[in-house]
């Protein structure tokens, strides 16, 4: 027995990477990416979103979606606009090209459902209620520790 058979870490990592690749071969059809996907996912069902807002719901920096962000809009399915009451705000909407999209899209989700034997409901919600136990208690651990550590 391999010594990552009986780490937790690992087979979170492993089934981080399966799930991704799940997407990939799913959303190829598209040019979709992943993180790509989970814009517009977000984007579909709560409307315009600032950079910041979509950065904290996906746990990214902006120095990573805005680059994620400035495909899409090359692609056609979000348009990016400073705010109006602030400049320095930058908000993400869907063209109707994105908006289209979510028909042809919206299958990947429960295929990979599907696939990874989470057909049901409960047992989904289980795992998820699980998995943000599990990041907010790790999350917990990297705060403290910046918390701890000396200022320079």
């Amino acid at each position: 027995m391999a010594v990552t058979d009986e780490m937790v870490c690992f087979s979170l990592y492993s089934a981080a990477r399966a799930t991704t690749q799940a997407y990939r071969s799913l959303l190829a059809p598209w040019g979709l990416t992943y993180p790509q996907y989970l814009v517009l996912a977000i984007l579909w069902n709560e409307g315009e979103q600032s950079i910041g807002a979509l950065g904290e719901a996906m746990q990214l920096d902006s120095g990573t979606l805005s680059p994620l962000v400035r495909r899409l809009e090359q692609a056609g399915y979000v348009t990016r606009a400073r705010g109006v009451d602030d400049e320095r705000v930058v908000l993400v909407r869907l063209t109707d090209a994105g908006t289209a999209l979510r028909a042809e899209v919206a299958p990947a989700r429960a295929t990979v459902a599907e696939l990874a034997g989470m057909a049901d409901p409960a047992h989904r919600r289980r795992l998820i209620t699980e998995l943000r136990e599990l990041t907010a208690l790790l999350q917990g651990v990297t705060d403290r520790e910046d918390a701890a550590a000396p200022r320079r």
